[in-house]
């Protein structure tokens, strides 16, 4: 399952940023094969100052070894072995009219000392992340997801869903990161799933990612901004970057498992502001964001 999967991000991630060069027209992607001291390494991409992104990480890893004893903690288990791939992005568009994407799937493998495998599962998900609310692009980008979901069980995008609106909280301003989308996790086989079923959905999901954001990128990169326009992206930004260090549990992971701290991090914004106690004025543009995303809401 691990040669199957990750031979199918490797796919994926050049499918991805390859279409991402096509439309940025300018910038392309930098790339770092790195390897990892204790086992395993990766292959991380970056885009930079293009005419349509600013910045935009699309990164695949492979790691193994001891599983760190701060990790032991976390999945409650003795001195074992694991095995982690996935493929993680993160997209900030110029144009604050673009939203910012997060996707990222993932395979994890657990081994005794006799290498037996004791416990293995899927995880990831796709969520968007707007700095002004465009209703159709927000049904169309959960629409996508829910149609790979249905194709494998009705229920999952009504769970996965709710999933990752409780996950993408930012609890300290009490409201979301973005509007949502998709997240699972643990996605373990059982007498109804084997893990090749759920191999097949998560890279259905994997699959409808471009189906999901290149639209509403084409269709919003060239629209007209203001210098405030940006000043809101820049001040939104700044919740993003909040979320991603306080929160993320990927972070964590990468971190506590002596991850490459540049491919950790290149999911932070290059340009971001804190403003003191802003807040939008009534009935603005910028208000209409913060409503949904202080009472997340069903797009489909």
């Amino acid at each position: 399952m691990k040669d199957q999967f990750y031979s199918y991000i490797e796919n994926l991630q050049d499918r991805i940023t390859q279409k991402l060069e096509e439309i940025d027209g300018k910038a392309k992607f930098h790339e770092d094969i790195w390897n990892r001291e204790e086992g395993g390494g990766g292959r991380t991409r970056v885009i930079e100052n293009g005419n349509v992104f600013e910045k935009g990480g699309v990164n695949i890893s492979a790691v193994h070894g001891p599983l760190a004893p701060a990790m032991q903690k976390y999945f409650n288990v003795g001195d074992v072995n694991f095995f982690a791939c996935g493929l993680s992005l993160v997209i900030h568009p110029k144009n604050p009219m673009v939203p910012t994407v997060h996707a990222n799937w993932r395979y994890f493998e657990m081994y005794d000392k006799e290498n037996n495998i004791i416990d293995q599962w899927f995880g990831g998900g796709q969520d968007l992340t707007p700095y002004y609310l465009f209703e159709e692009d927000a049904v169309h980008f959960h629409q996508t997801s829910k149609n790979a979901c249905d194709k494998h069980n009705s229920n999952f995008y009504t769970d996965y869903k709710k999933k990752c609106d409780e996950y993408f909280w930012n609890a300290h301003r009490n409201e979301a990161r973005g509007i949502g989308g998709l997240f699972f996790d643990h996605l373990k086989a059982s007498e109804e799933r084997s893990m090749q079923d759920w191999y097949n959905f998560v890279t259905e999901v994997g699959n409808s990612f471009l189906t999901a954001y290149i639209p509403i990128v084409e269709k919003r990169k060239d629209l007209p901004f203001t210098k405030e326009n940006r000043d809101w992206q820049e001040v939104r930004r700044g919740r993003y970057v909040e979320f991603n260090l306080v929160h993320d549990k990927g972070t964590l992971f990468g971190l506590k498992t002596n991850g490459r701290i540049e491919s950790i991090l290149m999911s932070l914004p290059p340009h971001v502001q804190w403003v003191y106690n802003q807040t939008p004025e009534k009935g603005s543009e910028e208000e209409k964001l913060i409503n949904v995303l202080e009472n997340p809401k069903d797009w489909v």
